[in-house]
């Protein structure tokens, strides 16, 4: 076992759709994702989710209502709802809370145009309409909004993230 999965810490699967919670090896959670519907890769621009260890370098919306809006890790003051979904149809929703990460490993995920913190990667929120199980996004790791807020209240700032296929 690596010094990295000795506490908490999170696993995604990107072949199985599923973000995973773990206390060493054992399962504390278990949630369905969507991650990037360009499949794997760590080049900026790509629209890819990134592989390789990460860790939660930034926790971003404590306390704030399930459903707020996010644009470039602000709270736009909106809160989703359907209407507000049919007036923007095309928006990236990034919604309720943002968990930021960073790469650990330099020249994978980690600085140069693989670096994710610079790809603004985030496992977010997303309106609770969009499937889970598939992938869909546009290289983050989306959560249904419970469940985020719930994942959220349970990883501190500095949680080792692993991403793999």
């Amino acid at each position: 076992m690596s010094d990295l999965t000795r506490g908490r810490w999170i696993e995604v699967d990107l072949g199985a759709q599923c973000l995973i919670l773990r206390e060493g090896e054992a399962v504390l959670a278990e949630h369905a994702v969507s991650t990037a519907v360009n499949g794997p890769g760590e080049r900026e621009g790509s629209g890819c989710t990134p592989r390789g260890w990460h860790r939660v370098r930034a926790r971003i919306g404590a306390g704030l209502p399930a459903g707020t809006v996010f644009r470039a890790r602000r709270p736009t003051g909106e809160v989703y709802d359907e209407a507000l979904g049919r007036e923007q149809p095309g928006r990236d929703w990034i919604l309720t809370r943002i968990l930021w990460l960073s790469g650990l490993e330099p020249g994978r995920n980690r600085l140069g145009d693989v670096d994710s913190m610079r790809r603004y990667i985030y496992i977010h929120g997303c309106p609770d309409t969009f499937p889970m199980g598939r992938p869909l996004s546009k290289g983050c790791v989306r959560m249904r909004n419970a469940e985020l807020i719930a994942l959220f209240d349970r990883v501190p700032a500095g949680t080792p993230v692993y991403l793999h296929e």
